[in-house]
């Protein structure tokens, strides 16, 4: 029986120490040949295809150097520690996925330190904490002469990381500047001057003044009939009655694979033509529209229809006060696309009298929600779209939700399948005046019928949001022009065009799903609480006004003047029966408040136990149960 038992413990022994070299051995070897498995549900730890496509495209070395403060006990310090070891990580993604053509180095930056210096050099900015110390975490990207930073990774924008890095990686892989055209017959490029005529200029609109700092920005106006093949981004801003080569040149545009951002508007408030009419009675269309190219994408964007949003109504002020307008959007974050990188970092934009775009894409094309409208909204007849008190007194919800901006991707085809505009022209003409044979003497270039690759098409239904008047505040401080943002519209028309005129492989990209994880549970349980909170403060308050408007009338129904600062009897008797209603719905209220707050800290504290307790009672429940398995075995022998 002893030996047995001996017998027992030695090949429980040398189990034990198989288990640790076997263990060991799959650590190294995994280690070794760096096998990894992302089982995340939105695959946090994976780099998307795109920043994959342009680390395997790099053929020159790229350094990057991470700039982190490192120790301190301060809360705001160690949440950014938590924040730099997710940084951390990417990192280590991004060097196995570039293999051996990215180097990441990373540096502290103490005070009066030599890193502190470099980081300095390199464009980091450090932030002052509530300790007064400085706080440094950016990144500097170097390839040859050129380097670009990210001065500050602030974990607001965490689901931004990759596009940032991998961007930064593009830009000082190709430093040249990108050509970007801009078509439209708008003063956008701003009015020179004339002294001698004593003439003032204009300024550049400041959407086109920012885009000069980072792109190569061509001039086009509505006569275009062609489009160089260096502008691989084209704007396109209020097309109002493009003649058809002009159209046909942004169908070609498209078709060889360039990138288009078309901002089009069922009524331009601030169009030129409209604001030089003298005769008030007198209406210019002032919309813009490319229907025969949305024809061909299966888009549709109706120019006698306006979108109205209550829930993003604007208050403007006018002469006679203040209105509230619901065909001027004040969008806030729930309005736009959390999943692409140009729009998940918006919190609020304006957007006047914009349009919807509706249809199903054409074959070959995918159409991305990026701005959409509340259900809380409807589409209202332009003509009625400035009667603001008309359309609220008479609003209809429509409980839909219109796009207001969106991105096409795909293969695109021909909206001229006939031919170019000049070919069908000199055909009708020489049918009737030439013969067959004068009519081929000048032979023209054949046009794409369809795309030679992937483009993408962003449309936006709304121009007034890039004018100055509803994007910025501008002012003069001693001589110098002071711009200062008033929303977001810069922010996203800049981000728009940087993902359109990027790499080829940033323009999919979506935003990284971030590592907080909010307890859904909870906020739907605080939710509903506050939701009857709400009802039930409701109801006091039309009690409230019942008693109100009880106690006025009998005191207007008193004769006798001298009684009029005296309560009556009856009027004592509702002054009573509101305040014991007050007591009682503030008592409900209270335990309202009382149950939510219960159910949150017992639901907290539920998981709290399942996440400390829970895993290691299974580890033990595991335990013995091999254990009473292997006493049975051994008993059997």
């Amino acid at each position: 029986m002893k030996q047995n038992k001996h017998t027992s413990f030695l090949f429980s022994t040398v189990g034990i120490i198989v288990m640790l070299i076997i263990v060991i051995a799959v650590c190294t070897l995994s280690s070794f040949f760096k096998i990894r498995k992302d089982f995340t549900q939105d695959k946090l730890f994976t780099l998307s295809d795109g920043t994959r496509n342009i680390l395997s495209a790099l053929d020159t070395p790229v350094e990057l150097r991470f700039y982190c403060t490192q120790g301190g006990s301060d809360a705001t310090q160690l949440f950014i520690k938590n924040y730099s070891r997710n940084v951390n990580d990417l990192l280590n993604e991004y060097t196995k996925a570039a293999k051996g053509m990215l180097t990441v180095k990373r540096y502290n930056p103490e005070p009066d330190s030599d890193a502190e210096d470099m980081a300095r050099a390199d464009g980091i900015s450090g932030q002052t904490i509530s300790t007064g110390d400085t706080l440094y975490m950016g990144i500097a990207i170097s390839c040859l002469d050129s380097t670009v930073a990210l001065p500050f990774l602030s974990p607001a924008r965490e689901r931004l990381l990759e596009y940032d890095i991998t961007r930064a990686i593009a830009r000082v892989a190709s430093p040249d500047k990108v050509k970007v055209g801009i078509l439209t017959d708008l003063p956008v490029f701003g009015i020179p001057g004339n002294p001698m005529m004593g003439q003032q200029g204009t300024q550049p609109w400041t959407f086109v003044s920012e885009l000069e700092r980072d792109f190569e920005l061509v001039s086009m106006n509505s006569t275009t009939d062609s489009i160089d093949e260096d502008i691989q981004t084209l704007i396109v801003i209020h097309p109002k009655d493009l003649p058809e080569k002009t159209l046909y040149a942004i169908d070609q545009f498209v078709l060889r694979g360039g990138h288009l951002i078309a901002f089009v508007d069922p009524l331009f408030r601030l169009d030129p033509a409209a604001q030089a009419q003298q005769n008030p009675m007198a209406r210019i269309d002032t919309a813009s529209n490319m229907e025969k190219l949305f024809e061909a994408w299966g888009i549709k964007f109706d120019n006698s229809y306006i979108v109205a949003d209550k829930n993003y109504i604007s208050t403007i002020s006018t002469g006679m006060g203040s209105i509230e307008s619901p065909t001027i959007l004040s969008l806030t974050s729930e309005a736009f696309s959390p999943d692409y990188v140009a729009s998940a970092q918006i919190d609020n934009a304006l957007m006047a009298f914009a349009g919807g775009f509706s249809g199903t894409p054409a074959n070959g094309l995918q159409m991305n929600v990026l701005i959409k409208s509340s259900p809380n909204s409807q589409l209202v007849d332009k003509i009625m779209a400035e009667n603001s008190q008309l359309l609220m007194k008479n609003f209809q919800i429509s409980n839909q939700e219109f796009t207001l901006a969106a991105m096409l991707t795909g293969n695109f085809k021909t909206a001229f399948p006939e031919g170019t505009p000049q070919e069908v022209n000199s055909t009708e003409e020489n049918s009737e005046n030439t013969s067959d044979e004068e009519s081929q003497k000048t032979p023209q270039t054949p046009g794409l019928k369809e795309s030679a690759k992937p483009g993408a098409v962003i449309l936006i239904g709304d121009v007034d949001m890039l004018h100055d008047y509803f994007s910025v505040r501008v002012s003069n401080f001693f001589g110098q022009r002071l711009i200062q943002p008033i929303n977001g519209n810069l922010s996203l028309a800049q981000n728009l065009v940087e993902q359109m005129a990027g790499n080829e492989n940033l323009i999919n990209m979506r935003s990284r799903a971030t590592m907080r994880r909010p307890f859904t549970v909870i906020q739907e349980k605080r939710v509903k609480a506050e939701e009857q909170y709400l009802s039930q403060l409701q109801e006091l308050e039309n009690i409230l006004n019942e008693t109100r408007t009880k106690i006025n009338q009998l005191q207007e129904a008193k004769t006798d003047g001298s009684q009029q600062f005296i309560l009556s009897e009856e009027q004592k008797t509702e002054l009573a029966n509101y305040r014991k209603s007050e007591a009682d719905t503030a008592r409900k209220l209270k335990e309202v408040r009382k149950n939510l707050r219960r159910e949150i800290v017992s639901l907290e504290n539920t998981l709290t136990w399942i996440n400390t307790v829970g895993m290691a009672t299974i580890v033990i429940l595991i335990g013995i149960i091999i254990a009473i398995i292997k006493r049975k075995r051994t008993a059997a022998k």
